[in-house]
């Protein structure tokens, strides 16, 4: 009967001890959520600044929240309000463009490679073809590469564009090494390596770029039309 007893005293003091754990990891959650909410709208208001500083601050933050998981809604408009700052919203005092900061642009566009998503994805394209600065677009692209989705080779042919835009009015050789190297991790993906291998023969023949560039093209050439001509003999067979 005292064990009995003794049995019954200890469940129950297991059972109050469960409840109280329960009840502190729901609280910790609770304030988890609201943390992160609270970090969202400072983050969005830092964003939606004028202020130059005010945005390189946001960024901090982001990158911050990023690492701790936080991947909010207000965190990702953050981030796509500061890739875009400038070139998607643009804001004007007496006709004068008062938020193209690239150097924001550029940062926001490394951080989006830590949120591998169709959506960031997808803005990332849009700045790819549509920044004039050879930096931002050299970060895009490679966030391309890191994220890896293109599906129907749309990160592909949106990098091939930008290229040669770029080739034609500004050759930069730093952002022909960011799409050699974005090409080189899209390769496995791409269906159709046209696009791809013609892009890549142009880089490795344009002396306005480096000498490694070039080679790095070279060889990456050999080695995407290596894999197309497999391709084609396998599908004879």
């Amino acid at each position: 009967m005292k064990l009995s007893k003794k049995v019954f005293i200890a469940s129950a003091m297991m059972l109050v001890a469960g409840f109280a754990f329960a009840q502190s990891e729901k609280e910790s959650s609770v304030e988890s959520e609201y943390l992160n909410d609270v970090d969202g709208d400072i983050i969005m208001t830092l964003a939606e600044s004028d202020e130059y500083d005010n945005k390189l601050v946001a960024i901090q933050y982001l990158q911050s929240a990023l690492e701790d998981g936080n991947t909010s809604d207000a965190v990702i408009q953050a981030l796509d309000r500061l890739a875009g700052d400038g070139l998607t919203t643009q804001n004007r005092t007496n006709g004068r463009l008062t938020n193209n900061f690239p150097e924001i642009r550029r940062e926001a566009c490394k951080l989006m490679a830590k949120v591998p998503t169709e959506h960031s994805k997808n803005m990332l394209i849009s700045i790819a073809v549509a920044d004039n600065e050879p930096m931002v677009i050299a970060a895009a692209v490679k966030s391309l590469g890191e994220i890896g989705i293109n599906e129907n080779d749309e990160a592909v042919d949106a990098i091939a564009f930008a290229n040669r835009r770029n080739q034609v009015l500004n050759p930069t050789s730093s952002l022909a090494l960011e799409v050699l190297n974005a090409f080189e991790m899209l390769a496995d993906s791409t269906e159709n390596k046209k696009t791809m291998i013609d892009a890549v023969a142009r880089i490795s023949t344009d002396y306005h770029y480096v000498t490694p560039v070039r080679q790095k093209a070279y060889k990456l050439l050999k080695k995407l039309s290596s894999s197309s001509d497999s391709k084609k003999s396998n599908e004879k067979k």
